[in-house]
């Protein structure tokens, strides 16, 4: 297939771009390289995408709708894989408008481009982040979503809602994945693994928020890769049992589906930087903070929609892909 993957510079949208090309597929990457970030590691995503003939480069914005309309119209796209987007739950407080422009002009113009040019099939990422106030554990994709608490997990939740009035109007078969906390090498700077190794390397304290009482559903990037591939490949349809008088969220009489995608094995923060201790050889110094705007206390994902629908099972452990992680970091960074 020849498929469109936005956000081709980040972390899973590189890693998801590698798996294509590996397995045959044609893939045209679109990115705009912006600089919430290190660009440099974004740039070194990039570059072994480059080594695969099959890689068609695009350097842009989602919001530029003439561009993404030349993107469609120039490389024809059979599938498209959704990604880009401004992430990170804290700079929503700082830089709302950010979010506006990318997760939702963005995405309204992803969704215009596949509607008009017949694409077979378009998998976003959602975030695990809509489950907001939500304090049922597991959350499941069946449960109610209407009570986020930072502007990132509205656009997100936003985002669900554009998608189904498209497979509804258009029968544009649409599957949103709902992400939950994903960790490896290659990740991003601002979350919670990759800022912790590089304070603990440094010799400066942690921040270790809501004073080390959250836990979190990690999933390791390989699980979450082989997730989306799935996916992909399965077409979202029409459920012949949906019921109007009893709507479920996750499904639709239109070619829509919702699915979690997280490791299903939550596990305690400080656990969590228990095992980065030892991985790294060394303590971290902590510093314990109230819990930040916009967070949650804890995250646990009820995967078994996306099990049954494409075989999805997460199988890495996190002892397993804390060590991966931090034989990567000190490779890259040379320490």
């Amino acid at each position: 297939m020849r498929v469109l993957v936005t956000g081709t510079a980040g972390f899973i949208g590189s890693a998801v771009a590698r798996k294509l090309l590996e397995r045959g597929d044609e893939v045209v990457g679109l990115d705009n390289m912006n600089d919430y970030y290190d660009v440099s590691l974004k740039e070194a995503r990039v570059e072994p995408l480059k080594d695969f003939g099959r890689f068609v480069e695009v350097r842009g914005d989602l919001a530029d709708a003439p561009l993404l309309n030349e993107v469609f119209s120039r490389h024809r796209p059979q599938r498209v894989i959704n990604l880009a987007a401004q992430a990170g739950v804290r700079y929503s407080l700082e830089n709302p408008h950010a979010y506006i422009d990318s997760n939702i002009v963005g995405f309204q113009n992803i969704l215009e481009c596949c509607r008009h040019n017949e694409t077979e099939h378009l998998v976003y990422a959602s975030s695990s982040s809509v489950y907001g106030a939500n304090t049922a554990m597991p959350f499941s994709v069946s449960h109610n979503v209407d009570h986020p608490l930072s502007l990132y997990a509205a656009t997100k939740k936003a985002n669900e809602l554009m998608a189904h009035c498209y497979s509804h109007l258009y029968r544009l078969p649409t599957t949103g994945l709902r992400f939950f906390t994903v960790y490896g090498p290659w990740g991003r700077p601002d979350m919670a693994l990759f800022l912790f190794t590089r304070k603990i390397i440094a010799g400066e304290p942690i921040p270790v928020f809501n004073e080390g009482h959250h836990s979190r559903d990690f999933t390791y990037i390989d699980d979450i890769v082989e997730g989306v591939v799935r996916t992909l490949d399965h077409v979202a349809q029409p459920d012949t049992g949906w019921s109007g008088m009893q709507p479920d969220p996750a499904t639709s009489a239109a070619p829509y589906r919702l699915y979690n995608i997280g490791g299903n094995r939550p596990v305690k923060l400080m656990d969590f930087i228990e095992i980065l201790e030892d991985r790294l050889g060394m303590p971290a110094k902590k510093e314990f903070l109230p819990m930040q705007p916009g967070d949650v206390p804890a995250t646990c994902a009820d995967v078994d929609a996306l099990s049954e629908a494409v075989g999805f099972c997460p199988s890495t452990p996190v002892t397993e892909g804390i060590g991966r992680f931090v034989a990567w970091y000190r490779d890259y960074y040379g320490v």
